[in-house]
């Protein structure tokens, strides 16, 4: 990690709602693979056919847009792997993309963010429709409920994505030799902001709140554990319903308790009521934690306008003191090939730039690709086997950024460390908020951000 970041005394984490290996790659029988001019890893095994995959994310609704990114990703995935821009868009139905001689059929279907929806729509998409393979849920207890349900019990791969709670890959109830996850998750926003705030900054005592749900839960208690880890004494804890709004009495309970921080593990139905009355209420807790998605911080930026007036500038945020932030993934903090060609292809084919969950679902395509052209099988069994400890060849975070663990099938990736800024000029057409990402003012390598094999949190024997 960086060591020249000024050091801040407080912090207020927001959950977020957010390196290269070696290089090539080899074919099953040890031969070298070759790179086609398309970006696309090519063993000696020539295949053909057609990979079903049943696409299950919200794509309607109040958090639609959740969806729509794990679709866009993944169709960019797709697109990255045949040579050409995303066509895939956020509908229900049936959509192919063509990779060489391989037809993947993506049968999407709306979950409306619902467990319910997704169990059952995931039960059909197997029994009725015989895909080879599930991709989803945008909702931690929708992916949560579908690997345990549906995808363990039938011995159908599932990729889940953008999910992103931490135990769904490192519980017994959900992990499995069939289950991956190359989306980040909330233990990697924990060992990523926790160990930058630790080492990075003079905050001792920290209060820990979350959303009262499986996403806020994993939140705190990834954050407990890794500030405890580095010495941070954590001085209280309180869980809330989502969209609670009386942050007063318990920012002033966390002041009382003597903390110097806050971590809040919440998504954008409880971030504004908790930011309106930090900003409101002149504590001296300077916001650390998770870059989260363009709506999260469309309303972050509304609520900093209202506050320190038009036009933002960079000397009004940081007279504030509001960050850093640690990132899973944002469009200008990689730039390599891969996402260069990545964002221009997203900008073009959806309008915006890629956000947080866009570079684990470009991901989780890409792997599926590779896994079809290592195995040379469309079965979804071999494509599973395949995929297995792989390291990933095509991803946004370069060649080579991401790596199935062995003991989990969880990719582990970078993470960045960014300050809030206001929107660029150039990006104000295709960034529909005042702040976003600075350039990386630091980066945490892959061997940091997820949760050990031996640790006591990993209950997951594959």
């Amino acid at each position: 990690m960086s060591r020249g970041i000024t050091r801040r005394r407080a912090l207020a984490a927001v959950g977020a709602a957010g390196l290269a290996g070696l290089a090539g790659c080899s074919s099953d029988d040890g031969t070298d693979a070759e790179t086609t001019p398309t970006g696309t890893t090519m063993g000696d095994t020539s295949v053909s056919g057609t990979v079903t995959i049943g696409v299950l994310q919200p794509i309607s609704g109040d958090l639609q847009y959740y969806g729509q990114q794990g679709v866009w990703g993944f169709s960019s995935g797709l697109g990255y792997k045949a040579g050409e821009e995303p066509s895939v868009t956020a509908e229900s139905g049936s959509q192919t993309v063509s990779v060489g001689d391989v037809d993947y059929e993506l049968l999407i279907r709306d979950t409306q963010f619902s467990a319910d929806n997704a169990q059952s729509l995931a039960t059909n998409l197997v029994t009725d429709e015989d895909v080879d393979m599930l991709f989803g849920c945008a909702s931690s207890g929708a992916a949560t409920r579908v690997a345990e349900t549906v995808a363990k019990q039938a011995g159908v791969p599932f990729m889940m994505g953008p999910a992103a709670s931490a135990s769904a890959t490192a519980t017994a109830e959900t992990c499995g030799p069939q289950i991956f996850r190359a989306s980040e998750n909330t233990a990697m926003d924990a060992r990523s902001g926790g160990k930058y705030v630790a080492r990075e900054s003079d905050v001792s005592t920290v209060y820990l709140f979350g959303a009262d749900y499986s996403f806020g839960r994993a939140v705190v208690d990834n954050y407990e554990t890794v500030l405890r880890d580095e010495g941070v004494e954590i001085v209280g804890k309180r869980f809330v319903p989502q969209g609670y709004s009386k942050w007063d009495g318990l920012l002033d309970n966390a002041v009382d308790a003597g903390a110097e921080g806050i971590v809040g593990g919440f998504t954008v139905a409880t971030l504004p009521a908790l930011f309106t009355s930090y900003l409101q209420g002149e504590y001296e807790f300077t916001v650390f934690g998770g870059f989260a998605t363009e709506i999260t911080n469309s309303v972050v930026g509304g609520l900093l306008q209202n506050q320190l007036g038009e036009p933002l500038t960079r000397e009004k945020l940081d007279g504030l003191g509001v960050g850093p932030f640690t990132t899973r993934y944002h469009w200008n903090q990689y730039d390599n090939e891969i996402n260069n060609t990545f964002v221009d292809g997203y900008v073009d084919a959806y309008g915006t730039v890629p956000d947080l969950f866009t570079s684990g679902t470009f991901t989780a395509a890409s792997a599926i690709v590779q896994g079809v052209e290592e195995s040379g099988s469309t079965d979804g069994a071999d494509i599973a086997s395949a995929m297995r400890e792989m390291t990933v060849t095509d991803t946004p975070k370069g060649e080579d950024g991401y790596t199935f663990q062995g003991y989990n099938n969880q990719a582990r990736s970078e993470m960045t460390v960014a300050n809030i800024v206001p929107t660029a000029d150039e990006w104000n057409d295709t960034w529909g908020a005042a702040v976003q990402p600075s350039e990386p003012v630091a980066r945490v390598s892959p061997d940091e951000t997820t949760i050990p094999a031996d640790s006591d949190e990993m209950d997951c024997s594959l």
